[in-house]
C-alpha cells in the first residue's frame, strides 16, 4: 500500500506530463495535471478510459462533443473519447489512465 498526498506534489507543465506520473501499473498510471490560469490540453485522442478526480480549482473539459463544468471534489470518468480541458483561474487534477484489455 502507498498513500499519495496529491495537494502537496510537485508538478510539472503539460509539455513534461510524463514526469507527473506517480504510479504505474500494467493496467493503469495515474498523474497529477496542473493547468495555470489560463491554462489549457488541446483536443487529444485517449485511446483507454480515464477517470479525472478535481483536488483544487475549477475547469471545463469537453469529451467528445459533450462539455462540462468541474471544481473541487468532482469526478468524471471516460470511455476512449477525444478530451480537452481548460481553466480561467488555475486547476490541478488527478488523472487514472485505465488501459483497455
Amino acid at each position: 500500500m502507498q498513500m499519495f498526498d496529491l495537494k502537496a506534489m510537485v508538478s510539472y507543465p503539460y509539455e513534461g506530463r510524463d514526469k507527473n506520473v506517480f504510479y504505474k501499473a500494467k493496467e493503469f498510471k495515474t498523474r497529477i495535471i496542473e493547468l495555470p490560469p489560463g491554462g489549457k490540453i488541446s483536443a487529444c485522442e485517449m485511446a483507454s478510459y480515464v477517470i479525472f478526480y478535481i483536488i483544487e480549482g475549477k475547469v471545463e473539459v469537453r469529451v467528445d462533443q459533450e462539455d462540462m463544468t468541474m471544481k473541487e471534489g468532482q469526478c468524471v470518468i471516460t470511455e476512449p473519447a477525444t478530451l480537452s480541458m481548460k481553466t480561467d483561474d488555475g486547476v490541478r487534477i488527478m488523472g487514472i489512465q485505465v488501459m483497455k484489455s
